[in-house]
């Protein structure tokens, strides 16, 4: 018998009280809840590979900042995620994040009275803990009356269902770039985690190359073993000899295009990122992989109008901040025209005093 058949025509749909759910419970994380936290994650719509576990324990493993990620409890099930570390400075102070070395981060929430509680319980253990600033990365806006930055966007596209289909909806000039890396360059995409060395060596010089410290090798491989094969890496080699190489997460039905190191003539003589940008669409295609994101830029510089002339469009990140004692939003970004003497000087020094000092500065610049 259907319920239906049991119900009188006339009886009123019942509507579930607000008073008859669980009450919620905010409490800080416990690492025996990572699995049942990241399954959360992986449902929710708006969930990235930053607010897996596997990214804060990689964080805490490499530069060992402090843990404090909130989840949101009701009725024994998880229904909210807000990852988040206690990041300190040079000067002893330090500030809240969600998340350090990530580009995403923020509330996720199954209701907005869920992502209001995390983030209120949050802005009180800024105070609790004296912190600057509490700092959200959050990739929607979130409707929060807190100091914003308009100063990145990120960049996503849909990845067509056949590889053949990623060349054709290139603009013109970008795919005419693509395959003369292909034709006439000889360039070849591999795969593995053996690339490590590569990653690291590359991305270092390039960094230095810039005026920006790098990351050191414990970085690239704690991320290797917290996400396991969430990480993937790939080289583009010409002749044998390597041009560039990548760290990517597959996380939600999303490849990120994170990390990339290259040497000096990569793009300038062989447009090894363009080439990249198209065989790791391809290789996303034959997975299965519907979304590509080529990762975060500050608005109007090169690699923002890069990511613009291979196509994709560009969606502003909304960044909030709480100043608890701060006065002002972060600044020490290669944006800046005052840090401009740094970048310069670090640019100079030789590699290995570079490379030795990468791993410690950065604990600083999460």
């Amino acid at each position: 018998m259907t319920l239906t058949a049991v119900l009188a025509p006339e009886a009123p749909a019942l509507v579930e009280s607000p008073s008859a759910l669980p009450a919620l419970d905010v409490r800080r994380f416990a690492a025996a809840d990572d699995a049942a936290r990241d399954r959360y994650v992986e449902r929710h719509a708006d969930g990235t590979v930053f607010h897996l576990a596997g990214w804060r324990r990689a964080v805490h493993r490499t530069f060992g900042h402090a843990e404090h990620d909130l989840l949101a409890w009701r009725g024994g099930e998880i229904v909210g995620v807000l990852p988040l570390m206690r990041c300190k400075t040079p000067f002893f102070a330090s500030h809240l994040v969600s998340v350090p070395y990530g580009v995403y981060g923020g509330p996720l929430a199954d209701t907005r009275e869920i992502e209001l509680a995390l983030v209120g319980a949050a802005q009180r253990l800024a105070r609790e803990l004296g912190v600057g600033r509490l700092e959200l990365r959050c990739m929607k806006d979130p409707g929060l009356d807190l100091a914003k930055s308009t100063l990145y966007s990120a960049f996503l596209q849909s990845v067509p269902a056949d590889p053949a289909d990623v060349m054709k909806n290139m603009p013109k000039r970008a795919r005419a770039e693509a395959r003369k890396a292909m034709e006439r360059h000889k360039l070849e995409l591999s795969e593995g985690e053996w690339y490590l060395n590569d990653l690291v060596q590359l991305f270092g010089d390039a960094k230095q190359q810039l005026g920006s410290p790098g990351l050191p090798r414990a970085w690239f491989q704690a991320l290797l073993d917290e996400l396991g094969p969430k990480c993937v890496m790939h080289l583009a080699r010409r002749a044998g000899e390597p041009l560039a190489a990548t760290m990517s997460f597959v996380s939600n039905g999303v490849f990120s295009f994170y990390y990339i190191g290259n040497t000096p003539d990569a793009n300038r003589e062989y447009s090894a990122t363009n080439f990249l940008t198209v065989k790791l669409q391809e290789w996303c295609a034959v997975r299965g992989i519907r979304t590509f994101d080529l990762g975060r830029s500050r608005v109007d510089t090169g690699p923002y109008n890069f990511k613009k002339n291979q196509g994709f469009e560009p969606t502003p990140l909304h960044y909030r901040y709480d100043l608890v004692r701060a006065k002002e939003l972060p600044s020490f970004n290669p944006s800046n025209p005052r840090t401009a003497w740094m970048r310069e000087t670090w640019a100079k020094l030789p590699h290995g005093v570079a490379r030795a000092l990468s791993g410690r500065l950065m604990r600083y610049l999460p």
